[in-house]
């Protein structure tokens, strides 16, 4: 990547996407986020410039200038990609860390993270704008949709399918096959052997289903 990235977003997330293109030697312009505590202050001496629809920033983001979506909030962070989509016809970029293992067959979208020693392997593929924390596994054939977050060390097994704006928690585990329906929340250090609908939120081993 030639051109320098404007980090919207400067929570962990963005902080991690500092760390990987900094270990990927490139340049990161600066962050832009709404926390106003944040402005003007250096997050590993790079700058949180402004709020995050400042059009004088976002103006920028283009030909000469990428963009990467480090929002934590899954709503806010798809109206950001879609501003980005439609106002400045830009898709924003991958942040893969160089201690990441992404086969040569799997499909990646745009917009993904990846951190460190996190693997996906042949003919897994990873939707659009999805976050795969430390240690996370994507093992072959399974299928993650777009705006996912896997947490670290959790590990996705072959053939098993994520939906769309899915979270899985750190540690657990989607047995090969099983499908996580959009929205679902799986818990941390879950095990799930059977099918989840569609917003619905598991825990434990075998995950269960919580009663709101």
């Amino acid at each position: 990547m030639n051109n320098p990235v404007l980090i919207l977003g400067a929570g962990k997330v963005g902080k991690l996407a500092l760390d990987i293109f900094s270990g990927n030697d490139v340049l990161v312009y600066g962050f832009l986020d709404d926390d106003t505590k944040l402005y003007n202050t250096e997050i590993s001496e790079v700058l949180v410039l402004g709020e995050l629809q400042d059009d004088k920033f976002l103006n920028i983001i283009g030909n000469k200038t990428e963009a990467f979506v480090a929002i934590e909030h899954k709503t806010a962070k798809e109206k950001m990609v879609k501003l980005l989509v439609d106002k400045r016809k830009s898709m924003p970029v991958n942040a893969i860390h160089n201690k990441a293992v992404v086969a040569e067959d799997a499909i990646v979208g745009n917009g993904i993270l990846i951190a460190a020693g996190a693997i996906v392997n042949p003919w897994a593929k990873i939707g659009n704008h999805s976050v795969l924390l430390s240690g996370a596994i994507v093992d072959s054939g399974a299928q993650i949709g777009e705006f996912v977050e896997i947490g670290a060390g959790a590990v996705i097994n072959s053939e098993a399918e994520i939906g769309d704006g899915a979270f899985i928690g750190s540690g657990a585990i989607i047995v090969s096959g099983v499908k996580i329906g959009k929205n679902a929340r799986i818990g941390a250090g879950s095990v799930v052997i059977e099918d989840i609908k569609e917003g619905k939120t598991v825990f434990g081993n075998p995950a269960l289903p919580i009663d709101k």
